[in-house]
C-alpha cells in the first residue's frame, strides 16, 4: 500500500491544522513535505510532518 503522512501547517496566519496526504505507487523515492505547499495559504517553508508513533 503506498504510504500515507499527516502534515500540518505552523504560519500563524493559517487556520489549516493538519491534513493527510496520499502517495502513489510512482511517488519517487526522494519526494518530501519540504516539495509540498500549503492547500490554504500557499506557503511552503510553514509544513511539519506529524509523527503518530
Amino acid at each position: 500500500m503506498p504510504p500515507t503522512a499527516e502534515i500540518t501547517c505552523t504560519a500563524q496566519d493559517c487556520f489549516l491544522d493538519m491534513f493527510e496526504n496520499h502517495y502513489t505507487y510512482d511517488a519517487p523515492g526522494e519526494f518530501d513535505v519540504s516539495d509540498l505547499s500549503c492547500p490554504v495559504c500557499g506557503d511552503t517553508e510553514c509544513l511539519e510532518r506529524i509523527d503518530l508513533s
